[in-house]
């Protein structure tokens, strides 16, 4: 019997919807065995190394939730020696980059669509892989700016209030008027595959681009559909007229990013820093290398 695994958090501010649209209709699914997959109260990277435990060859998964949920099936699929395994996303968060990379699906167009190769970015810190991204990774202050979203009384207004885009960006504009003077990379050297170094002075952030969008907004391109290529950008975003060119020219255009293939970020000396995936973000301490590049391997995602 064919399997389905839907992924879901039970605390996120639209579960009802997800009970609603997605676990009621796999109740009377026939022909199928449904697993429903819990996310614990805990972080991306353990949810997905349990998540990963529980595939079997051939199975179908359903990521019905925000960018975090889409991120932890993601990673789960990517770390599973599981072969065929299939992704479809259903996307009930504030931004839903992921979802609107593979196009909004309802539960019945996943259940009988076709899939795809798509290529997530890999991210290695000191050598050691640390998580899959489909969407984009960041560095720096755009990172830092997630844990804005963990005061409880941000979470509470986001789960009540229905513009929550409107919100979110109001957050994001407090927190960077606060913070923004306090927050600047260390000095690091990128190279690419040719081995050829620049020096990055003075930057406040780091970005590789592998989606249609980020943070809903901000346009990147389809470059989870090949194994090569995705968009590179740093810059320096404390200055509001630098911050306010770059996000109009993300917004009305494309990230003023260039492609690449692979980047290294080397850093002098160890240094601290946030790291952030689709929102989902950790703290790093003794950093000295950070490698972006794409995934080894694909993986089959159900798409319009």
């Amino acid at each position: 019997m064919k399997r389905l695994i839907i992924v879901f958090n039970p605390r996120s501010s639209h579960f009802a919807k997800v009970e609603q649209e997605v676990l009621s209709k796999a109740r009377g699914l026939s022909g199928w065995a449904v697993g429903k997959f819990e996310v614990a109260d805990t972080n991306v990277d353990e949810n997905a190394h349990r998540l990963a435990k529980v595939f079997r060859d051939d199975d179908l998964v359903i990521a019905a939730g925000g960018d975090g949920t889409a991120t932890i099936a993601v990673n789960g699929i990517m770390l599973s020696s599981a072969k065929n395994v299939r992704l479809g996303v259903q996307g009930f968060g504030n931004f839903n980059d992921t979802a609107r990379s593979f196009g909004f699906m309802k539960f019945d167009e996943i259940i009988k669509g076709d899939a795809r190769e798509v290529w997530p970015l890999e991210c290695k810190v000191n050598k050691e892989h640390w998580r899959y991204g489909m969407c984009y990774f960041t560095i720096g202050m755009f990172a830092e700016a997630c844990a804005a979203f963990d005061h409880p009384k941000t979470r509470k207004a986001l789960q009540g209030g229905k513009k929550r885009t409107s919100y979110s960006l109001w957050v994001l504009v407090k927190w960077w008027l606060k913070q923004r003077k306090k927050h600047q990379l260390p000095n690091f050297a990128l190279g690419g595959v040719s081995g050829e170094y620049i020096e990055c002075k003075h930057k406040s952030d780091y970005m590789a681009v592998n989606s249609k969008t980020v943070a809903k907004m901000m346009k990147g391109g389809k470059y989870y559909l090949s194994k090569d290529g995705f968009l590179s950008y740093n810059g320096q975003m404390t200055k509001f007229f630098r911050l306010c060119l770059m996000m109009s020219k993300s917004i009305l255009r494309k990230i003023p990013g260039t492609e690449s293939d692979y980047d290294c970020l080397v850093f002098p000396r160890p240094a601290k820093m946030m790291i952030q995936a689709e929102g989902e973000y950790n703290k790093f301490t003794d950093v000295e290398i950070i490698e972006i590049s794409k995934s080894e391997k694909p993986l089959l995602a159900i798409m319009k």
